[in-house]
């Protein structure tokens, strides 16, 4: 089954390259590998095509409102359809190019490498933005491939453990013995939460989100998913003990298929969730998911503690979304300075605004906006994040808060997506029992290499 989908992963990036390769190689420039050399003006007029903003929510809406105010020279023509692989390549090869893209930041190294999308070092420079003051280290990090930066991020949501009292209560579980850094510590305290009927899970102790927060565990236990240049890297020695750590805990709950069966049941969004319904002893959970509770916080009692490395230190990784610029945009300045509009601290203000506004009309609790900048998120939790009159989700709010500064990134690479699912794959078979970790991981790194070549050459 992995085979044939680094097969498939590989044709579908081979036609990729088919399709576009020879403008990329035609129009490599000073700017770093396939990719056009561009000027960008201070200047923003004119039409902008943009493909983004698919849904825009409260905080979408008053950011597009203020980037709108901000630059009245401008108009802009949105594509507001979520982005898709297959469709970029399609719209690309016709020659129906936007002037900007939105896209998770996952696929920016594929398409840097193919020469499809321009650096935007000089879009900072011509703005005179500092990425090391703007963004998180770990969010530039994301979008920089062989020492360029390639996109204009926002968001970075960062995970942590929200515990479930109710569970961890009964069971005699104390919060401190949630811990990633103590598998024994943390294997006995699941044992004592867990709770099953003829095999079939009714109650987990912790949901590590096996397959979901991938990065987190590896990237998180010390090891390498991305090497120098983008090469992938899945069969680093180091990556062993976090998949190893990963089937410790799911074969302590019934084993992977039980344990995915299970958690395929949850009401995630419903008001009959996971820690409504005590499902769960603790989860691993993006900071979004606090705001999925939020209407539950007088129905649960809930914690939260920091994810854990082996060394014992808080550690976050996660991606998020980012703007680009195809190499064939026709208004780059203009994508630019729209582009840094929507990220900058009076469009954070402003959604923070809105957000809030919405939060009191529905009594719900203001739980943060996780911009990906350090100045925004600091001046937004100062004005809006107050205490709610629920010690326990005020403490969750908190520990996300706590591990902003906590973040590394998994790395940027042309073989992104490919790398992603070969990597699911792996820690799917080994947690089934069907490879070893090790072996898993070598096969894993194959197909990921393959997918690599094929991308950057």
């Amino acid at each position: 089954m992995g085979k044939a989908r680094a097969a498939g992963l590989a044709a579908g990036v081979a036609l990729a390259v088919a399709v576009t390769g020879g403008t990329a190689a035609c129009e490599s420039g000073a700017d770093g590998p396939g990719a056009p050399a561009a000027d960008f003006s201070a200047a923003a007029g004119g039409t902008l095509r943009a493909w983004a903003f698919d849904n825009a929510d409260d905080v979408g809406t008053a950011r597009l409102d203020y980037a709108a105010a901000r630059l009245p020279g401008l108009t802009v023509e949105t594509d507001r359809t979520g982005f898709d692989a297959q469709k970029f390549t399609t719209r690309l090869a016709g020659g129906d190019v936007p002037d900007v893209v939105q896209m998770d930041r996952e696929y920016v190294g594929t398409y840097a490498a193919q020469g499809l999308i321009m650096p935007v070092d000089r879009c900072f420079a011509a703005h005179r933005v500092d990425p090391r003051q703007r963004w998180y280290p770990n969010v530039v990090a994301d979008v920089t491939y062989r020492d360029r930066i390639w996109a204009v991020p926002q968001f970075y949501q960062p995970p942590a453990i929200i515990l479930n009292r109710t569970v961890l209560d009964a069971a005699g579980v104390r919060a401190e013995e949630i811990d990633t850094s103590k598998p024994d510590t943390l294997l006995a305290a699941i044992a004592r939460m867990y709770r099953a009927s003829d095999g079939v899970p009714s109650t987990l102790g912790f949901n590590p989100q096996a397959t979901g927060q991938l990065y987190l565990w590896f990237v998180g236990q010390g090891g390498r998913l991305v090497g120098d240049g983008g090469v992938p890297t899945l069969d680093d020695p180091a990556n062993v003990y976090p998949l190893e750590l990963l089937k410790r805990i799911v074969d302590a709950q019934g084993g992977f298929a039980r344990y995915k069966s299970f958690t395929d049941s949850f009401d995630v969004f419903g008001e009959h969730n996971q820690f409504v319904r005590n499902q769960v002893g603790a989860e691993i959970d993006a900071q979004w998911y606090a705001n999925v509770l939020s209407p539950a916080k007088d129905r649960v009692r809930l914690a939260a503690a920091p994810f854990r490395g082996r060394d014992g230190r808080p550690v976050a990784v996660a991606f998020g979304g980012s703007f680009v610029i195809p190499a064939k945009s026709k208004n780059p300045s203009a994508a630019c300075r729209w582009a840094l509009a929507l990220t900058e601290d009076g469009a954070w203000q402003a959604a923070a605004r809105a957000r809030a506004a919405t939060r009191a009309k529905d009594r719900a609790v203001y739980t943060g906006l996780f911009t990906g900048s350090p100045g925004p998120d600091r001046s937004i939790r100062e004005q809006y994040v107050k205490p709610s009159g629920n010690a326990g989700f005020d403490q969750v709010v908190r520990t996300y808060y706590d591990v902003l500064a906590a973040g590394r990134s998994a790395g940027a690479s042309p073989a992104g997506q490919p790398l992603k699912q070969e990597l699911t794959s792996a820690v799917t078979a080994a947690l089934l029992g069907q490879k070893s970790p090790r072996a898993a991981l070598a096969d894993a790194q194959t197909a990921a290499v393959a997918a690599y070549r094929t991308i950057a050459g």
